[in-house]
């Protein structure tokens, strides 16, 4: 089934871009894009096309801007999922985009290659909603009784297993954590710790984005970023080099005169995981993520990562070993582990 996408962008030339790029998968009926100019163009559009599967749109535009038009969309269709593309990346705008509703955050020059992944990934999330939107209607109980039982089935675990719809995939999981911010955290003026860990965030946030992973949320002090796709583990490395490397070239002047030189532990793993709906139904609090094993033990690996250390399992070693400089580490047990694990860390 064709892909109904809209376009919101101010430049003329994006048009004929977006229809050069995708030319195939247009002429195979596989997306049919939309073009609008502003945010209240992007409006009317979207009156006229309620069947607009999802949103690609820039932020700084004439008359309405992308961070408004995030507020509208939700006004329009609970179901409509949006990506920002904009050269507008820093991190004051990707947490607005997001807190507004925003599906992901990519930055221009445009990669190609990385904004059909993502938009692959937020159509595939759009076409759950509407098979659990479709579930719900179809079903007998809210056809045959009164409200009280369609409340009922909406608490039900058949109702709740139709939202928690996953998949398995092939991914590397990353997790970044600032060292030693906790004691920064305790002494420092409330600004001051937020402009140093939005400081940090920025950084961390533009190298993942620049190798095309997801920053899948943000936890205290640390980031969890995944990356899917051809080479995963490779561009998860390069990211999490970039990022220690550029963290490792800051002097923060602290209220005590005394001086704080911000690092950065990363713990990262590769392997199947599940994808999906994450949460409680009854809460309608879920969150799109990935669990298991592979994840949990990138979390273990971050731990006993030293400041300034990139760790990775023995699995992901003999896979990087021809193309990053490695050292071992040692033997570890891991939480929950049976057996010990060989580490190593990820050098240049």
């Amino acid at each position: 089934m064709k892909a109904k996408i809209l376009v919101v962008d101010d430049e003329a030339d994006l048009e004929l871009l977006i229809k050069q790029k995708f030319r195939r998968q247009i002429r195979e009926q596989k997306y049919e894009f939309l073009f609008a100019g502003n945010g209240e163009d992007a409006l009317v559009v979207l009156e006229s096309n309620p069947d607009i599967d999802m949103v690609l749109s820039d932020i700084n535009m004439p008359k309405m801007d992308g961070l408004t038009l995030l507020i509208k969309l939700g006004e329009v269709s609970p179901l409509l999922k949006s990506v920002i593309v904009s050269a507008y990346g820093d991190m004051d705008n990707i947490r607005t985009a997001m807190n507004r509703g925003a599906f992901d955050f990519l930055t221009k020059p445009i990669d190609f290659k990385d904004l059909e992944v993502t938009m692959e990934k937020t159509l595939r999330y759009v076409e759950q909603l509407k098979n659990t939107l479709k579930a719900v209607r179809e079903n007998d109980i809210l056809r045959m009784y009164v409200d009280s039982s369609v409340l009922q089935f909406m608490t039900s675990d058949a109702f709740e297993k139709s939202l928690l719809s996953s998949e398995n995939i092939d991914a590397t999981v990353v997790f970044m954590d600032m060292c030693g911010f906790t004691s920064i955290s305790e002494k420092e003026n409330a600004d001051v710790v937020v402009r140093l860990i939005n400081k940090y965030f920025d950084v961390m946030v533009k190298e993942i984005i620049a190798q095309g992973g997801l920053v899948d949320k943000f936890m205290g002090d640390a980031v969890m970023a995944v990356f899917r796709g051809a080479y995963h583990l490779d561009r998860a490395v390069e990211a999490s080099l970039a990022v220690r490397n550029h963290i490792n070239t800051f002097k923060e002047d602290l209220s005590d005169k005394t001086g704080y030189y911000p690092k950065v532990a990363i713990g990262l793993n590769s392997g199947e995981m599940v994808s999906g709906n994450i949460g409680s139904a009854a809460l309608r609090r879920l969150d799109y993520t990935v669990i298991g094993d592979v994840v949990n033990t990138a979390q273990r690996l971050q731990s006993i990562a030293k400041p300034g250390q990139i760790v990775i399992s023995e699995t992901a070693y003999l896979q990087l070993k021809e193309a990053f400089q490695c050292v071992r580490i040692g033997e570890v047990t891991l939480k929950n582990k049976a057996n010990p694990m060989h580490i190593y860390e990820v050098m240049e």
